[in-house]
């Protein structure tokens, strides 16, 4: 019975960790929930990052309650003072007894140091329920911390026979209205969105947040926060009055191009332009993720781009999920394709997929992928 409470109001934690979806980047998501007698008498999650964590909220509302009560949290309670104090500290305090933590935090700076501290003062500590769940909320976070590089989401919408765009280069729009504003909250979730020059040249995208388009199933509205716009530009060919540089938000652009002139004009408009080499004169791709992650703090990058930078991407092995939407239209031999492999001439060189989910959305099918990679 025991096991069974701890997995109910561990679930109910996760929910409301869920909320700070849009929100608490570059801090994990995390909920919490504070249990005595069997009664949850507090309860929050993080919202925002540089303010209170799902702990502080808890016990703000369990006040006295806490004495003597067990604490279910998503991830190992803090226990160093950043933007804000430790909930190692602020639990002992209060009299917590019990605290059940999903997993251990993957920053060095509290993996493991976290539990000691309870440990020492004398509170139970049991971690380990509903683990897989309270990661799979923040893949990006522990890709970071374990990985030193943000969790790359790869978006693409096709059509029934595999094309993303007419040869032209025509794809507005392959998909529904439903389908797109289900990016909307990819777009809504994720640190950066990152897209190729050619994508910039032919579509001149905003790469934003629409506010006024995502789905929102929360009781309270979340803090949107526009996602930092990351252009992989191997010759800076990005024209100066592309219009996301003149929308709210920062745009960093990667280069290999040493043209001061250029340069100059992209930096007058407010983006960053970032010098990243590689041997095959391009943007290094893996060094691009690790100042991403490094640099930026970038958990989750949704990746938005044509057949080329994907191509390249999934070549280096760096995507680490797919969400393709599939529409119930034929687009033609001519039509291009989804990812650009010239390496792959053998059936033995296939890049295998876990489908780890398909589901419709309005008339189209959202498959959700992991690739495979050797």
């Amino acid at each position: 019975m025991a096991e069974y409470n701890d997995q109910y109001f561990m679930a109910r934690a996760l929910r409301l960790a869920q909320r700070g979806l849009w929100s608490t980047d570059p801090n994990p998501r995390v909920g919490c929930v504070i249990v005595h007698g069997g009664e949850i008498v507090g309860e929050g999650w993080h919202q925002v990052a540089g303010e209170p964590h799902a702990e502080i909220h808890a016990l703000q509302i369990a006040k006295e309650k806490a004495v003597g009560a067990t604490c279910y949290v998503t991830l190992e309670p803090c226990c160093y003072h950043g933007r804000t104090p430790p909930c190692t500290d602020a639990l002992i305090k209060a009299g917590i007894t019990r605290v059940v933590a999903a997993i251990t935090d993957p920053n060095p700076l509290v993996s493991k140091k976290g539990i000691e501290q309870l440990l020492k003062a004398g509170i139970t500590v049991d971690t380990g329920i509903l683990s897989h769940e309270a990661e799979q909320l923040n893949p990006g976070f522990f890709m970071r911390m374990r990985h030193n590089r943000p969790y790359i989401r790869g978006k693409l919408a096709m059509s029934l026979d595999g094309r993303t765009a007419m040869a032209s280069g025509e794809s507005k729009w392959i998909t529904s209205q439903e389908a797109r504003r289900d990016v909307q909250c990819l777009r809504a979730r994720s640190s950066a969105v990152m897209t190729g020059a050619g994508t910039i040249l032919a579509d001149n995208p905003q790469l934003t947040v629409r506010e006024s388009e995502l789905y929102c199933n929360f009781q309270s509205p979340p803090t949107i926060k526009q996602p930092l716009r990351v252009v992989v530009d191997s010759h800076l060919s990005m024209p100066a009055d592309a219009q996301m540089l003149s929308l709210p938000g920062q745009t960093v652009i990667f280069t290999v191009s040493h043209n001061k002139t250029i340069k100059a004009m992209l930096e007058k408009t407010g983006a960053h332009v970032i010098f990243q080499p590689s041997q095959e004169k391009r943007v290094d791709l893996q060094a691009l993720c690790q100042t991403l992650a490094e640099k930026y703090e970038v958990n989750e990058v949704h990746l938005e781009t044509g057949s080329t930078l994907s191509g390249s991407m999934l070549s280096k092995g760096l995507i680490d999920e797919l969400v393709i939407y599939m529409a119930p239209v034929l687009m033609g031999n001519l039509a291009r394709g989804l990812f650009y492999l010239p390496h792959i001439e053998r059936l033995e060189q296939n890049i295998r997929l876990d489908i780890i989910d398909i589901r419709a959305i309005g008339c189209d099918w959202r498959i959700t992928a992991r690739p495979i990679y050797n």
